[in-house]
């Protein structure tokens, strides 16, 4: 399934509607801190991350339409894999866990959670109608369970992620402030 062009688009839907939350709560944060330049900056680049998730969003739909079976299969195959941003591949050149720590500093300022990945895929699954979907094959209902269970599963995990980000609080430097110390 790994050249399945099912799975860009479905990554990309949910990509792109990551990085409109993220952006946006990172407007929000800037505007409430003063920092009126950088809240415009990153509500356009919100704007724009959001008429990219509408357009993947529409191709993802019509695939369901035209091959419910191979994209519900595809959907369960991309969630098995996890949605990671390309910000995984981050490096300063010093710090080997920078999108990890990255990624803590933003889970503890509300930035983009557990909450907002889960929100998504069951933003996803209503959207795309994945629930009502019928005369599927038998891999096609597995993979129909597995996605409308899931983000049961994960809201479990965001408790425990919430719990860990409360007990773990501690401070590591960010070579792109100046090495300044930032709270995970």
């Amino acid at each position: 399934m790994e050249n399945n062009p099912y799975l860009l688009y479905i990554y990309t839907s949910f990509q792109e509607r990551a990085t409109f939350i993220s952006h946006g709560n990172t407007a929000r944060l800037a505007k409430h801190h003063g920092e009126k330049s950088l809240a415009q900056i990153c509500g356009t680049i919100a704007s724009d991350e959001k008429r990219h998730e509408t357009a993947y969003t529409k191709i993802v739909q019509k695939l369901f339409e035209i091959d419910p079976d191979g994209t519900v299969s595809a959907f369960a195959d991309r969630m098995r894999k996890k949605i990671t941003m390309p910000g995984v591949f981050m490096y300063d050149g010093n710090d080997d866990n920078l999108f990890e720590n990255y990624a803590a500093v933003a889970q503890r300022l509300s930035v983009y959670t557990v909450k907002d990945y889960v929100d998504i895929l069951e933003y996803f699954v209503e959207r795309w109608n994945v629930e009502k979907l019928t005369g599927l094959s038998g891999e096609g209902r597995r993979a129909q369970d597995y996605v409308c269970g899931l983000g049961q599963r994960l809201r479990k995990m965001e408790e425990r992620a919430q719990e860990k980000a409360m007990e773990a609080a501690s401070t590591i430097p960010f070579s792109w402030i100046f090495g300044r110390e930032v709270k995970i």
